[in-house]
Order: structure tokens, then sequence, then C-alpha cells
């Protein structure tokens, strides 16, 4: 990264929450709070119970594990910020600390587009090939899916933060967002070829995102005719009902994705633009760990049995 951008630009404030009223604040506070406790320890619930029922020692649950480390990880790298903000007057951010908060957030983030896509892969050769799932999705392939979920994101983290700082920023330092967002901090760029930085970026990341959206639903069209191929309704159902919690992940997942930076561009102000942030950053992964616990029996059944029946056995 030039050191151009040092002498220019040492540090960033984050606007976020300040044009809030100062009395909802707390209100905010407690609120992102409790669903940022409730996601972390939930994902660490579900690797931990992955990790002591052998029965779900399986590619599915496999994928769901590294899912939660991934949404760990990136409500991590903006959650706790976002946070300390809302209580605080200083909210400065050194050069530095911004790359690695946008490095990091876009990490976790395709890391977690990645794995969905995986998952849905995982679905497809379930139903559709049976017979050829221990060879397709042996315990090797599975790392090796895994790996390359990791790696995709990782590339993907560093190239929108190297395209991203490789511009010099001038002028405000002021960030309209409460955490380094790739347009809010782009509008802060002074070169003449910032539009095309921002086509670049978009392009990029859109590319990734629709193409991880492509093949969900091509897994899906193949899973839905090997469905109805299956003679008798209850086993269309009880096939179906494998798929549904991860289907309703992805739906929500590129639902909000779409909802935040689809939006047409008049419709929005300084407090909607960071509510419906909090949507994507926040309240998805919360949302994402309820759905996973809440619409796959298996992992709910395991959950009760190593978890909730030591701790609150029932009363005799």
């Amino acid at each position: 990264m030039p050191s151009q951008n040092y002498s220019i630009i040492s540090e960033f404030n984050l606007f976020g929450f300040s044009a809030f009223p100062q009395h909802l604040l707390p209100i905010l506070f407690l609120l992102y709070l409790l669903m940022f406790l409730f996601t972390l320890l939930g994902n660490l619930l579900i690797m931990a119970t992955i990790w002591i029922e052998h029965r779900l020692h399986t590619p599915m649950y496999l994928f769901l594990c590294a899912l939660s480390i991934s949404e760990i990880l990136f409500t991590v790298a903006i959650t706790p910020r976002m946070l300390a903000d809302l209580l605080s007057t200083h909210h400065s951010i050194t050069f530095v600390a911004c790359a690695n908060q946008m490095f990091f957030s876009f990490m976790f983030g395709f890391t977690h587009s990645f794995l969905l896509m995986v998952m849905g892969y995982d679905r497809y050769v379930a139903i559709c090939h049976p017979l050829r799932y221990n060879v397709l999705m042996s315990p090797r392939d599975c790392a090796c899916l895994v790996a390359c979920t990791w790696a995709g994101g990782s590339v993907m983290g560093m190239m929108v933060t190297m395209i991203v700082f490789h511009l010099t920023f001038c002028g405000s330092n002021v960030i309209h967002h409460f955490f380094c967002h790739v347009l809010s901090l782009l509008k802060l760029a002074c070169e003449n070829k910032t539009s095309s930085v921002i086509m670049g970026v978009m392009l990029v990341c859109v590319t990734a995102l629709i193409g991880c959206l492509f093949l969900n639903i091509l897994s899906y069209v193949f899973i839905v005719a090997a469905i109805l191929r299956i003679p008798s309704a209850e086993g269309q159902h009880k096939t179906f009902s494998t798929c549904v919690s991860h289907l309703t992940v992805v739906v929500t997942h590129y639902s909000f994705a779409s909802f935040i930076y689809l939006k047409p561009k008049g419709l929005h102000s300084m407090y909607s633009d960071a509510l419906m942030a909090t949507t994507y950053t926040v309240f998805t992964p919360f949302l994402s760990l309820i759905i996973f616990s809440l619409r796959n029996k298996e992992l709910k059944n395991a959950i009760n049995k190593n978890f909730y029946r030591k701790f609150c056995p029932p009363s005799s």
C-alpha cells in the first residue's frame, strides 16, 4: 500500500450512528449485543455438538461447522467495533485497522457464500447420486472443498482490499458507515479514476456472488427434478426436508444482500442505510443460526441430548 496514503490521511472517522438520537443508542447497543452474543454462543454450540456427536461426522455437518466458523469470524470482524462506537464519542479508526477490517469482512463474507454453494452441491450429490455419495464426498474431497472456500474468500478479500487501498485518500476522512464499507470508503478517494475502480470492485464482487447463486439454483433444479420422480408424497417430503434449512438460509442471505446493495439510490438516508446494513452484518448471521438450529431435526436432537438435558435435567 503506497506510503502517500498515510501522509494524506492517517485515520478515518466512522460516522455510523452519529446522526441517531442519543437516547436510542443504548437501546440499539443492547439489541445488537444480545444478537451478537446469541450468534457467537449459538454457533459455538453447533460446533461443539458436531464435534461430540459422532453421528454428525458427515459431509453436510462438516460444511455446517465450517459455516459456523465463518459466521463467527465475520461477526467478530464488524460487530464489536460497532458496539463500542454506539457508546463512545471517539469514532476514529486508523488507516491500517480500516484496511484490516475490510479484508477480514470480505474474506469471511465470501467464504460464507462459497460454503453455501458447496453445501448446495452436497445436497445435490446426496439426492441425485446417492450411490456415489461416499465416493464423491469422501473426507479428503470434503476437506479440499472447505479449503478451497477459505482460499477463495482470502483471495477475494485481498483483491478488493488492495484495489481500494491502492487509491489516494484526501480531503474529508469521514466514512458514512459504521464500518469500513467499500463503497463509502471509495467516495473519499481523490483520484479521477474512482468511478472505474468502483465498477471494477462491483464487477468482481457481483460476479462471484452471482456465480455462487447460479450454482445453488442449478443444484436445486436437479434436486427438485429428482424429488418429483419419487413416487410417494411421503418420500418426496422426507427428501426435501433435508434441504429446507440450507435453502432457507440461501434465500435469506441473498435477499438481504440484494435489498441492501441493489436498492434504488433515492430511497435511503443516513438512518436507513445504517439500519439496513445491520440486517446483513448482525441480523443475517443471527437468523441463519436460528434456521439451522430449529429446522434441522437431527442437529436439534443432538443439541438436546448433549447439552440441554445435562444442564436442564427433567424434573421427576
